[in-house]
C-alpha cells in the first residue's frame, strides 16, 4: 500500500496521567516525531483546548498528531476506527487486531504489550519477537510499544519493527 504521510519512528502516546508533563515531553521529542492524542476521559471542552494547544506546539517542532477516540478537530490523522484522509494509526494486541488494521488500511501498527508498562499495570510484556508476529507480513509499518524506551528500542528494532511509542520514556 502506499503510504499517504511518511510514518515516524518515535512516538508520544498521550493521556490524562501525564499532567503538565505533556508539555515536556512534546518539547523533548525530535523534530518529525509523532504524538497519538488520546486523553479519553478529559471531558470534551477540556480535550479540545489541550489538543488545539498540541497541534501548535506540534506545528512548530513538526510534529505529527493523531487524535484517538472521537473527535471533530482536524489533525494529521487517527488511531483507530475514525474517518480521515490523513494518516491512520491502528492498536493490535492480537492477531486479529492486527488484521482489522489490514482491511481498515491503516498506514501503522501499534503493537503490544513488548514490555511490561505502567499503563496497564500487571499485564506481562510478550517480548519483541512475538509482538512482532502480531503484525509480521500485513505490509504496514509495525510501531512497537508498552515499557518502551530509547535503550529498549536500540535493542527490539532488529526483529524488524519501523519505531517506538512509549509515554514514560518521554516524561522522565
Amino acid at each position: 500500500m502506499a503510504r499517504r504521510n511518511p510514518i515516524p519512528a518515535r512516538w508520544l502516546m498521550t493521556d490524562e496521567r501525564m499532567d503538565d508533563a505533556m508539555w515536556r515531553a512534546l518539547r523533548r521529542l525530535p523534530p518529525g516525531s509523532g504524538v497519538v492524542f488520546r486523553h479519553y476521559a478529559t471531558p470534551e471542552r477540556e480535550r479540545r483546548v489541550l489538543l488545539r494547544r498540541v497541534k501548535h506546539i506540534a506545528q512548530a517542532r513538526r510534529l505529527v498528531v493523531v487524535v484517538a477516540g472521537k473527535f471533530t478537530i482536524t489533525a494529521d490523522g487517527v488511531h483507530g476506527r475514525a474517518q480521515t484522509h490523513g494518516i491512520r494509526t491502528w492498536p493490535a494486541h492480537s492477531r486479529s487486531e492486527a488484521l482489522a488494521g489490514k482491511r481498515a488500511r491503516a498506514d501503522a501498527l501499534f503493537v503490544s504489550p513488548v514490555h511490561p508498562t505502567q499503563s496497564h499495570d500487571g499485564v506481562a510484556g510478550i517480548g519483541p519477537a512475538q509482538t512482532m508476529r502480531i503484525g509480521r507480513g500485513l505490509g504496514i509499518p509495525i510501531i512497537a510499544l508498552g515499557g518502551m524506551t530509547e535503550s529498549r528500542w536500540r535493542q527490539v528494532r532488529r526483529f524488524g519493527f519501523h519505531g517506538w511509542a512509549a509515554i514514560d520514556a518521554w516524561i522522565r
